[in-house]
């Protein structure tokens, strides 16, 4: 058995961020979300993973995952020169998937459901898929189920006939490939992992299913990135909080759940819940809720409240005009905010 993540997506609903970094590469409750999917495949012991990823991604993925060693398995780098869809990137595979069963993951979703019970009805199956009950599946691919397998699959439908979204984990037998090389582009003119997979039901093949009732997130955007670490952080943190040994913390207050990376000092600050901090972060006379801090955050406050932010790498906000205002930030990285007195 071996592991395949798809992580070449650009990300663009979640610019300002994915201009300097991989979708990928953005951290939920304080590693990226790649990590997550990673680590899932290793919870099953699976220690051959490989990553389609862009050829522009290729040094700042490798300098955060490296060999995979951390992890414990061995990674290897796979390209997808063009976003031409899911099933073009599992293509870009097929030399290093060989003749083993193989667990896709799209390495931009978080997935609580352990994998084990996906990859016990491979054993039945030429194809197993993770299925959520979602109140807009037009937004997703569907599946239709009966008797105890998938009849029917369609990529965002207009009229869905079910609500059971396809949300981006997948166990197949190698046959798919042969279904995957009789494609042509859809309408959106990609290649669409559900029609290699309606091929296979056409051709006979059983598709099994697993319906997690686990919370799922594709990040897609700001509020469901700021969501993703809500609950990631319950699982991360277990109600405590996460602070490093190399932060100083000046008559601070913090409300677990809450992670502080390295290097960071906290002055007259009340942190939390649901905030994680990069390393490297100065942080003086602020409030901070629910909000997502990335590397060499500076906030020279005056009494305010931060809510629901999000602060890219070296974003420095100073001189605002302080008291009880709630305030609520989406800055990239770099980004500098000064108020009158700034």
């Amino acid at each position: 058995m071996k592991g395949l993540i798809v992580a070449a997506g650009k990300g663009s609903r979640l610019r300002p961020f994915t201009l300097t970094r991989p979708k990928t590469m953005i951290p939920v409750a304080g590693k990226p979300i790649l990590f997550y999917a990673i680590e899932k495949l290793a919870d099953e012991g699976i220690r051959e993973i490989g990553i389609v990823i862009h050829p522009s991604q290729e040094s700042m993925i490798y300098e955060a995952a490296g060999t995979g060693e951390q992890f414990g398995v061995s990674l290897t780098y796979l390209f997808q020169h063009e976003p031409k869809g899911i099933a073009d990137a599992v293509a870009a595979a097929e030399s290093f998937i060989g003749e083993s069963d193989f667990v896709l993951m799209l390495g931009d979703n978080l997935v609580k459901e352990p994998l084990g019970p996906m990859l016990d009805q491979l054993l039945l199956a030429e194809a197993c898929i993770m299925l959520m009950e979602v109140n807009n599946p037009e937004q997703y691919g569907v599946a239709e189920i009966s008797e105890g397998r998938v009849v029917r699959v369609e990529e965002k439908p207009q009229h869905p006939k079910s609500n059971l979204a396809v949300v981006g984990v997948y166990a197949f037998k190698v046959g798919i490939f042969e279904h995957i090389h009789t494609l042509t582009a859809s309408a959106r003119g990609e290649l669409e992992i559900t029609d290699a997979i309606k091929g296979l039901i056409d051709g006979g093949g059983k598709v099994s299913y697993l319906i997690t009732t686990h919370p799922c997130s594709d990040v897609g955007n700001t509020e469901r990135w700021l969501e993703a670490n809500t609950w990631m952080m319950d699982e991360v943190c277990e109600g405590r909080n996460d602070v490093s040994s190399e932060v100083i913390l000046i008559n601070c207050t913090l409300h677990e759940p809450v992670i502080i990376g390295p290097g960071c000092k906290l002055e007259n600050c009340t942190i939390g819940p649901y905030v994680s901090v990069m390393s490297g972060a100065r942080l003086e006379e602020c409030r901070i809720e629910r909000s997502i801090l990335l590397r060499n955050v500076t906030i020279r406050g005056n009494g305010e409240a931060f809510i629901s932010s999000i602060l890219g790498d070296n974003v420095c906000i100073t001189g605002l005009s302080g008291g009880s205002a709630i305030r609520r930030f989406i800055l990239g990285d770099l980004s500098q905010c000064y108020g009158a007195d700034g």
